[in-house]
């Protein structure tokens, strides 16, 4: 297979992407016809096996876990608590409630793994205090629309589990590699909000809260900081796989949503369908992008593409500075998981021809599909924030609240080019080397 059939299959997804087909079914059609035209029936007729191996892959049911997780804390009242515990402590910095937007998203990213429940949950809870406290109105969707982005990011993250499934790569190592990033990530936007709105918030009247009440509330961080030491503990300390670990992270969610007096048959209900509906999608997608990897594979589309990268002679700086360019473009016309499933299985042959480590290209893809989420038109985030908006407002608000973060990201994704320890210092440290 030559390259320029690589392409011109990549554009016919895009372009059935465009037409409103769904994301699965173009990949399936592109992948599938790719197969039929090549192999003929024998190769489409094989691609059967490798749906039922991949769906018997344990590491597939880690993903309606971790949704699982997310919708209990979601709706299981922790959240709320937390941001208020967080406010109490933040809010007197430069900045004040802007920062405890960013850092309640980070906290829930901890245990959520998903960027739009995040950014929903948060701006929920924020939007209304942030207005009676007379907040300037961008950088308050702004900060909550990029501190969403976290959600996929520190992990336990969907989409570096995603990644992991296609790629081949550790989730575990995956996992460890997202936290140094994510915490860096987090504080750059906390610098960008003290030093771009030192005064927000102050001319609202200030309530005094006593020291011992403060200490009292950060028993409110508790239920996220056990749920990140369990899941993160049992894979590194050798006790749990990540499914098992998702596992016990949502017995330990059961437990604090039990303890919050919230645990309601119609709460589960709703966390159960909630869950099965996106991780029915997510194994969908994931399922259609494995069987396009058969095509790639049996017709010679991964060596096509090793051949070609290797002829070109670019550096690692030149490739991945292109790859930057190429995924800002595409996040502006799709959505996270659809970029991570269309272009993982194209990219990895071509970072691994020249040697980039896969675990690293796995937190600067990510970092990439956290810069789509809020890229006009297509962030998932920008429209979820704007939905939490009681009484609408002017989409043009977190469109330009949430550029200067854009601008952060790209720049960290630079930044970690330049420095590829940021990602791999703890899994080197971790594994000994």
């Amino acid at each position: 297979m030559s390259i320029s059939v690589i392409c011109i299959g990549f554009v016919a997804m895009l372009v059935l992407m465009f037409l409103s087909m769904p994301v699965a079914v173009a990949i399936l059609t592109v992948g599938g016809v790719g197969g039929y035209l090549a192999y003929g029936m024998p190769l489409v007729e094989t691609m059967g096996g490798v749906v039922w191996g991949t769906l018997n892959n344990p590491v597939m049911t880690a993903i309606p876990l971790f949704m699982l997780l997310g919708e209990l804390l979601l709706r299981g009242g922790i959240a709320d608590k937390m941001f208020d515990a967080l406010a109490v402590w933040l809010g007197k910095l430069p900045g004040g409630l802007l920062h405890t937007n960013i850092g309640t998203c980070a906290l829930f990213s901890a245990t959520s793994g998903s960027s739009v429940a995040t950014a929903a949950t948060v701006g929920t809870i924020a939007l209304p205090a942030l207005g009676e406290r007379n907040y300037p109105v961008r950088p308050s969707l702004g900060t909550l629309a990029a501190g969403g982005t976290l959600g996929i990011l520190i992990p336990p993250s969907v989409n570096l589990l995603v990644y992991g499934s296609l790629a081949n790569v550790s989730v575990g190592q995956l996992f460890i590699a997202g936290v140094l990033p994510g915490l860096i990530l987090t504080l750059l936007f906390m610098a960008y909000v003290a030093a771009r709105y030192p005064d927000a918030g102050r001319d609202a009247e200030a309530i005094a809260i006593p020291a011992a009440e403060k200490r009292r509330l950060l028993r409110h961080l508790i239920p996220p900081a056990v749920i990140f030491g369990i899941v993160m503990g049992s894979i590194y300390g050798g006790l749990a796989t990540p499914t098992e670990s998702a596992a016990l992270g949502v017995m330990a969610a059961f437990f604090f949503v039990w303890k919050n007096g919230r645990l309601k048959w119609d709460m589960l209900e709703t966390c159960f369908i909630q869950s099965a509906r996106t991780s029915g999608m997510v194994i969908l997608v994931i399922v259609c992008a494995i069987l396009l990897n058969v095509t790639l594979s049996m017709t010679g589309g991964t060596q096509a593409i090793t051949r070609w990268v290797t002829e070109l002679g670019l550096s690692k700086t030149t490739l991945l500075l292109l790859f930057v360019l190429f995924y800002v473009v595409l996040g502006m016309f799709m959505d996270a998981m659809s970029m991570l499933v269309l272009t993982v299985p194209i990219a990895v042959p071509m970072i691994a021809a020249i040697g980039i480590d896969p675990v690293w290209f796995g937190v600067f893809v990510v970092v990439m599909c956290e810069i789509g989420l809020i890229t006009p038109p297509v962030g998932m985030n920008l429209f979820v924030v704007q939905g939490v908006r009681k009484g609408g407002g002017d989409f043009n608000d977190v469109i330009w609240g949430s550029v200067p973060f854009v601008i952060i990201m790209i720049v960290f994704a630079a930044l970690l080019i330049a420095i590829p320890d940021i990602a791999l210092f703890l899994p080197n440290a971790v594994a000994g080397r």
